[in-house]
């Protein structure tokens, strides 16, 4: 069971935040973090991230939310990449953050917003 869900792990992470990043976090284990990276490749991404329940566009904006309200900041850059895998749109992205000012508070949403702009900017930049 272990296996299967790391393998389907890898492959949704892979599809959400692309070879190039799962690449590089695969790459930079080590032996003191390499059974995070397999928890959160089997947990996070094997369990949550590839249940049926949602669609990889909602999954996404719920965990934009929650990172955002958190505090979350490199993690919250990282999965705003992910929006052009996952399919949200930056008019969705912008209404789940409008959420966090509301549910978390506008500091928080203050700086979602601020990493928001520059992420975007950059992806569109690259485009």
């Amino acid at each position: 069971m272990s296996e299967d869900r790391y393998s389907e792990g890898m492959a949704v992470r892979r599809r959400v935040l692309g070879d190039a990043h799962v690449d590089r976090a695969t790459e930079a284990a080590t032996p003191f973090d390499a059974p995070f990276q397999r928890f959160i490749t089997e947990g996070a991404w094997g369990s949550v991230w590839a249940g049926d329940d949602l669609s990889p566009r909602d999954r996404s904006l719920i965990t934009l939310a929650l990172l955002a309200a958190l505090g979350h900041e490199q993690e919250l850059a990282m999965h705003i990449r992910a929006t052009r895998n996952t399919g949200a749109t930056e008019e969705e992205v912008r209404a789940a953050l409008m959420h966090v000012a509301v549910y978390a508070g506008v500091p928080a949403a203050n700086t979602a917003f601020r990493i928001a702009k520059e992420t975007f900017a950059e992806m569109n930049a690259d485009s």
